[in-house]
């Protein structure tokens, strides 16, 4: 039978005069409602942009490729059934209707997915990532948060509203008529149809996202991506094996210049006899041990930009600003992601981080060598004490299985809780609780070791009403001013105890609040503020040296006067020469080594990039570099390729 159709069509309408009308519709609206989500996108972030010519071609091009590849991915249910849908039930009344309807919700979701990934960029500056993988498995808490941070009734009403509106234009126009009324042959659907499938089977073999990799201008790069596309290339890369998408060099010689560059430092002494791909070494300080107690505060999200210290005009830290000038403070540290399960595996492994997911939720995280481990051995109480649901980002798994007892919202009286969100309660019922803990393990005469952290400092920023002069939910500022009022109270609150002064405060952040910029790793947007008060036992001062969110635990260790064997990566910054103090940042892709004003990223499919960069406070500069830095390519290399083979080895895990 020849395929023909019963319905005349004008020269526009001619993509749509057959059984595959309806798909070439679909793919063109898909098309059409991408390219409207770039340019909303590109004009939030345009002062970020240069949008010059070729820039603009170039986003664009790579863009409409990723949109066109998305939607033929996201349209294979469809051709699928237009294959194999006989005539006659496709034209059947009932079949229309439901099948109207279904192409109905597919619009809603399209458009919905548009308003998503406005509100992902809105909080992340980037595309759907890692990130969005997570949030499709903590859907209780990203839910919530979404509810209490956006009008969503509104805005599912307006999504409504628009597909209906197109909608009704399609039906209207009889723009899915051609469809029904085609006759075929299953040998001719399935002829074009395998013409449709082939496209995303070759994208799928032959295309990677990198060639969305523009300029160097990473918000190009971003826009020049599909959303969609992103979030399923993320889903399927959730594994990125460091031996196969990475440089390397020989394994034995890239930890050797590990442990050479770890050696450097007084404290630090060989062990015989162990593995040649191990770190391990011994720590040795002379004197008896300082049982402090330790309380480490990591704030979620807490960019050191926030502070007055670092140049902020907006009074919104006066109380961070204030234990500043009476603590022990680092102004040149950065954090290693850009996650908090990435800030805990730095403050508790003290490990670079590498590809895909940290630690806290890979599989096999149990008995590793860490921060907890280490105090409980000697005897310390050791508590993870958290205002939300530990399940999240597998934190309760992670903790109770290397060290630490866990604290989390499910432990909390109703009586104990002022505010909450969907996040978690207000820090203040955090730190009361926190003060608590300490209160019983002081009267049961052990020392503690708490690692507490907060979550008022994220979306929705909610918090007590007339606690400070923003009204909540307050926004990032709002957030920001709140957790500095309730660490202010804390701090009283503990100076009234008698474990007080024999405590370390540690207070810090996870992360930044955001890391997104123009280049694939901005460095000022890893950096976080670091103080450590204990005015009777460590002296008040600013420390401008270059340090690693990884070094916070190995220096607090050292202030302690520990001796002990070691597996972590970081070092006690007093101990290391300046010449060897570097930093790591990173992505889940991208990972960065910092050593004085230059930066080596290493990226998958073995690729590397340097820049020198310079920080001065509201004028960050950072310059791709056409040289290559040979030494600090190798160091790169020989951390990142070493912590992958200790992972893979199990030569991570604590030692007997």
């Amino acid at each position: 039978m020849i395929p023909t159709s019963e319905i005349p069509v004008s020269p526009g309408a001619r993509l749509l005069a057959s059984r595959f009308g309806a798909l070439h519709l679909f793919i063109l609206l898909f098309v059409v409602v991408s390219f409207v989500i770039r340019v909303i996108l590109s004009l939030k972030a345009l002062d970020t942009l240069d949008p010059s010519f070729i820039n603009l071609v170039m986003i664009e091009a790579s863009g409409l490729l990723f949109d066109i590849l998305a939607a033929f991915y996201f349209s294979i249910p469809l051709i699928l059934y237009l294959i194999f849908l006989p005539d006659r039930i496709l034209r059947h009344p009932v079949q229309r209707l439901l099948f109207k309807l279904v192409y109905f919700c597919a619009l809603y979701v399209l458009i919905f997915n548009g308003v998503s990934e406005w509100i992902f960029w809105d909080e992340f500056g980037v595309r759907y990532n890692f990130i969005a993988v997570d949030y499709l498995v903590y859907t209780h808490e990203v839910i919530g948060n979404i509810r209490q941070s956006y009008p969503v009734p509104k805005l599912l009403s307006a999504i409504l509203v628009a597909t209906f509106a197109i909608g009704w234009l399609i039906q209207r126009r009889g723009w899915l008529d051609p469809t029904f009324a085609a006759l075929t042959t299953l040998r001719e659907r399935g002829r074009r149809g395998s013409l449709y499938l082939i496209v995303p089977l070759i994208a799928f073999v032959a295309i990677d996202q990198d060639l969305s990799e523009v300029s160097n201008n990473r918000y190009h790069n971003e826009l020049a991506k599909n959303g969609i596309y992103s979030l399923f290339s993320a889903f399927i890369h959730n594994e990125l094996p460091y031996e196969v998408f990475y440089l390397q060099r020989d394994d034995r010689e890239m930890a050797a210049r590990v442990r050479e560059r770890l050696r450097v430092s007084p404290d630090t002494k060989p062990l015989d006899a162990i593995d040649p791909l191990d770190i391990a070494r011994s720590i040795v300080h002379p004197g008896p041990e300082k049982r402090l107690n330790v309380i480490q505060l990591t704030i979620e999200s807490m960019s050191a930009e926030y502070m007055a210290l670092f140049g902020n005009q907006e009074n919104i830290t006066p109380n961070l600003d204030r234990l500043a000038k009476e603590s022990l403070t680092f102004t040149n540290l950065y954090a290693t992601g850009n996650r908090t399960d990435r800030g805990m595996e730095s403050l508790v492994l003290s490990v670079p981080p590498t590809p895909g997911r940290s630690k806290v939720k890979r599989p096999d995280n149990e008995d590793l060598f860490s921060s907890g481990d280490l105090f409980k051995r000697r005897g310390y109480d050791t508590r993870f004490i958290y205002g939300g649901y530990g399940y999240f980002d597998n934190m309760n798994h992670f903790f109770g299985h290397n060290g630490f007892e866990v604290v989390d919202r499910t432990l909390l009286d109703a009586s104990e809780i002022t505010h909450e969100n969907i996040w978690g309660v207000a820090d203040e019922d955090l730190f009361r609780r926190t003060v608590r803990e300490a209160d019983r393990a002081h009267a049961d005469g052990k020392p503690f070791y708490y690692f507490v952290m907060t979550t008022s400092n994220h979306r929705p920023f909610t918090y007590p009403a007339g606690r400070i002069d923003i009204p909540s939910p307050g926004g990032r500022q709002g957030g920001v001013k709140y957790t500095d009022w309730a660490i202010g109270e804390f701090i009283a609150q503990a100076r009234k105890r008698p474990w007080f002064d024999d405590t370390l405060f540690i207070i810090t952040a996870d992360h930044c609040a955001g890391s997104a910029g123009k280049t694939e790793l901005p460095v000022h947007r890893y950096h976080i503020p670091l103080m450590i008060h204990a005015p009777r036992h460590v002296p008040v001062r600013m420390e401008s040296a270059l340090m690693s969110q990884i070094d916070i635990t190995p220096t607090i260790l050292g202030l302690l006067n520990f001796s002990y064997t070691s597996r972590f990566f970081g070092q006690d910054i007093f101990q290391t020469p300046p010449e060897a103090r570097r930093a790591f940042i990173g992505t889940y892709q991208k990972l960065g080594f910092i050593m004085g004003d230059r930066l080596t990223v290493l990226s998958p499919q073995h690729q590397s990039s340097f820049y020198r960069f310079e920080r001065r406070v509201g004028d960050e500069r950072q310059v791709l570099q056409k040289e290559e830095d040979v030494e600090g390519l190798r160091d790169a290399i020989a951390f990142y390729q070493t912590a992958n083979i200790m992972r893979k080895k199990g030569l991570d895990k604590k030692i007997p």
